[in-house]
């Protein structure tokens, strides 16, 4: 069975940790919001760190962040944002924290006006990195190019998840829907 170059170059407990994500999330379409602000708040958060930082912290920010939901991290008090500062589970970065409780908000916008995350995410679909990267940094807080590429290279928007001979490659192909085959 083939992989992506990093999978293969990886040993022992850290290619475990790298090819569960790599081999059942990475690259393959989400279709839950809360899920989507999930991975966008991660990808934050992965900004100056190792991805297998986050991956190690993934179950504490799920619980830090009520689940991912958006409802409820969207009204976050400041109690709330002294109670992750405090947090040793998760990054404890002002800044990140602060985008996190934004974007929910933003969300919530979003889901307003078109429905749902998704549904705001297909109506801007296809796009180039560079015109994603613009309509992120004026939609969200904390989205760099690397943070927005990475994003949707992770749920399938633009391509480069996976080395096209790897085995992983073909089953995300079979999960996007006839109009992401413009990607």
């Amino acid at each position: 069975m083939s992989y992506c170059f990093y999978i293969d170059r990886m040993t022992g407990a850290q290619q475990a940790l790298h090819k569960n994500y790599h081999d059942n999330h990475y690259g393959f379409p989400i279709h839950d919001d809360n899920e989507l602000f999930g991975r966008l708040l991660m990808e934050i958060n992965q900004a100056g760190l190792s991805w297998e930082t986050i991956l190690r912290k993934e179950e504490s920010f799920r619980t830090a962040y009520d689940n991912f939901n958006i409802g409820k991290v969207a009204n976050y008090t400041e109690a709330d944002r002294a109670r992750l500062m405090a947090d040793a589970g998760i990054i404890r970065n002002r800044l990140k924290i602060n985008a996190a409780i934004e974007n929910a908000r933003t969300i919530q916008g979003l889901q307003a006006s078109h429905g749902s995350f998704e549904k705001w995410l297909e109506a801007h679909h296809p796009r180039t990195k560079d015109e994603w990267v613009k309509l992120f940094k004026k939609t969200f807080r904390f989205t760099g190019g690397e943070i927005v590429n990475e994003f949707l290279m992770s749920i399938g928007y633009l391509p480069g998840a996976h080395d096209t001979n790897c085995h992983i490659y073909h089953q995300v192909l079979a999960q996007k829907p006839l109009w992401y085959k413009a990607v």
